[in-house]
């Protein structure tokens, strides 16, 4: 079976030949941290501790799971020795804010780390990466009081957070939860309720655990309008930052899952525990998108993680496995068959992954200087454009990236054959871990309406056309690149074609709301296409470029790109005879008739 390998070469070609992330942050004033020769020893010690510490756990995280007992749930083998090493070395602290103990490096190194360790594990990934979540809702609606208490040991590690949204009988429609918060004399509230799917609610990694929940006050209006987030510690915390008694929370079981076993998903229980307002009443739900947002961008990577792995487990199997001959007469006549990468349908499926991994990676860095700007950048303008970017490409990412990895990863078991449907060569398990990242921290279907309905319609596609603009302003600085000028001539294409479908389903809406819904998935999946037909160019005349790396490296970026326009890029045709379509056929169908 193959070992995970960080794939350096491209990490190295898209972080400096590309977005040149040294420029970039020296331009945000954090040129003396993150200058080019840090960045690489950070990536390359990255690479070793996700390698040698973090993948070895991967497989014994599958078969052995969680388990609980009486309230307490214990991890898989390995994974309490690797999260220690995980502390000891400081990642936790990479990103985080210095006046609480964190390195201070931007965001997108920290995104770029948090891509090894989920490929590694990424079940294991799950418990510091839903603390990061939690860090910035703290500092984002904290009060001195409570950043000082809490934020330290988060960051640093020991204590790890979560996101409490979910119950029984509600699952993305929060305006229907039920759980209680009744205020004490003291400022504080009890607690009350159930909440369910809650990952890394109860752990043995860390000695406590941060919960944020989302709750609604006596008084409070009915509907999303009524809901307030809250700090629930598993153990309440002295003013000294000292642990005091256990708080009366308690995990009432774990989840029995598909995949992802190393992951405890816990049912947990709030039974008047003391809890303390995060923000301001009634805005709780405000506060919590602080953290949604940054797990939106966290579950696209980890449809990149999954694809690496199913990439690099396929591609080995594809080099060695002998069946067959190729069609066009034998490529090894030494051996008893042909190896069957040979093969055109192999080929197919493994470029597919490769076209899509790589471009996807690319899509999730840019991204990433786009939340760095929202955060580091000193002009309001520049603030402004970032924002407005990164709200139109957080649903695509998060979509389009976990819609793509059940695709890849689909491929990768198709490759290993019958062997892939078993547990010996580990593609079984890709696929099962892959399934739920189109479901949680919102399913494809409420990721497009966002992406089509909020960020699109309702404000005149700003956002979408000024990534147009954008795409189109490369297109003109690149037209001297004449390798390239075929690929952005059909983009060109479909650029004009993204605004008139845009307008027409616009234009129906207006008569019929459920227009944009019955077009919205399809229209996500097209916007993810484009986008990285651009990122592609990109990547190509970068390519172009000749840097650092061996020739090699260069040709098979544009060949992947050449793939990715022939191969991949003309789905867009059928999504948008699938989007003008109408909902007639939706709406037309008598339930009686299911």
């Amino acid at each position: 079976m193959s070992e995970y390998k960080v794939p350096l070469d491209d990490i190295h070609f898209i972080s400096h030949e590309w977005l040149n992330l040294p420029q970039h942050y020296q331009q945000l004033d954090k040129g003396d941290v993150a200058d080019k020769e840090t960045l690489s020893t950070i990536f390359e010690e990255a690479a070793k501790f996700s390698e040698s510490v973090i993948a070895p756990t991967y497989e014994t995280g599958d078969t052995q799971g969680c388990h609980w007992e009486d309230g307490i749930v214990s991890t898989p083998t390995g994974f309490k020795d690797a999260y220690q090493q995980y502390i000891e070395n400081g990642w936790p602290t990479l990103s985080a804010a210095p006046e609480f103990g964190g390195q201070g490096f931007p965001y997108s190194v920290g995104l770029i780390v948090s891509e090894m360790i989920g490929s590694a594990n990424l079940a294991w990934s799950m418990y510091p990466g839903l603390t990061q979540g939690a860090i910035e809702a703290l500092e984002s609606h904290g009060t001195a009081e409570q950043q000082a208490l809490y934020l330290n040991p988060m960051i640093a590690g020991t204590w790890s957070g979560t996101m409490c949204l979910t119950e029984p009988h509600c699952g993305s429609d929060l305006g229907l939860l039920r759980t209680k918060a009744v205020p004490n004399d003291n400022g504080t509230y009890l607690i009350s309720g159930t909440k369910i799917f809650i990952s890394a609610g109860e752990h043995d990694l860390t000695d406590n655990i941060i919960h944020l929940v989302l709750a609604r006050l006596p008084d409070a209006p009915q509907g999303t309008k009524g809901i307030s987030l809250f700090i629930v510690p598993k153990f309440l915390v002295n003013n000294d930052g000292t642990l005091s008694d256990r708080n009366t929370v308690n995990c009432a079981s774990i989840e029995h899952k598909m995949g992802l076993n190393g992951s405890a998903t816990c049912v947990m229980n709030f039974d008047e525990a003391t809890g303390f307002l995060l923000g301001e009443a009634n805005r709780g739900l405000q506060c919590m998108f602080t953290m949604m947002n940054a797990a939106r961008l966290g579950t696209a990577m980890q449809g990149i993680c999954l694809t690496q792995i199913s990439y690099q487990k396929s591609l080995a199997y594809a080099r060695d496995r002998l069946q067959m001959r190729s069609l066009s007469g034998p490529k090894h006549p030494e051996k008893a068959a042909d190896p069957i990468i040979v093969h055109p349908d192999v080929r197919r499926m493994l470029l597919t992954q490769k076209a899509l991994v790589e471009g996807n990676r690319a899509l999730a860095y840019y991204v990433a200087t786009l939340v760095d700007k929202t955060r580091l950048s000193q002009s309001d303008e520049e603030k402004a454009y970032a924002e407005l970017l990164l709200g139109f490409l957080t649903p695509i990412c998060k979509g389009f990236m976990t819609e793509t990895a059940l695709e890849t990863t689909s491929h990768g078991l198709q490759v290993f054959g019958g062997h892939g449907y078993i547990k010996e060569y580990g593609a079984e398990q890709i696929v099962r871990d892959a399934r739920i990242t189109t479901i949680y921290e919102g399913t494809t279907g409420i990721q497009a309406l966002d992406l089509l309905g909020r960020k699109t319609l309702l404000n005149n596609g700003q956002a979408l056309k000024l990534h147009i603009s954008n795409i189109m302003a490369f297109i003109e600085t690149n037209k001297d690149k004449t390798q390239l000028l075929p690929y952005m001539e059909r983009l060109g294409g479909l650029l004009k074609k993204w605004g008139d479908i845009t307008a027409a389903i616009g234009q129906k809406a207006m008569s019929n709301q459920d227009e944009v819904g019955a077009a919205s998935v399809d229209y996500l999946m097209y916007s993810g296409y484009v986008t990285l037909a651009y990122i592609w160019l990109e990547q190509g005349a970068a390519a172009l470029n000749q840097g650092e790396l061996a020739d090699t490296f260069y040709e098979s970026k544009l060949q992947t790109m050449a793939f990715y326009f022939d191969k991949i890029l003309p789905r867009a045709k059928a999504l948008e005879l699938t989007m003008l379509s109408g909902c007639n056929s939706l709406s037309a169908f008598k339930d009686t008739h299911f």
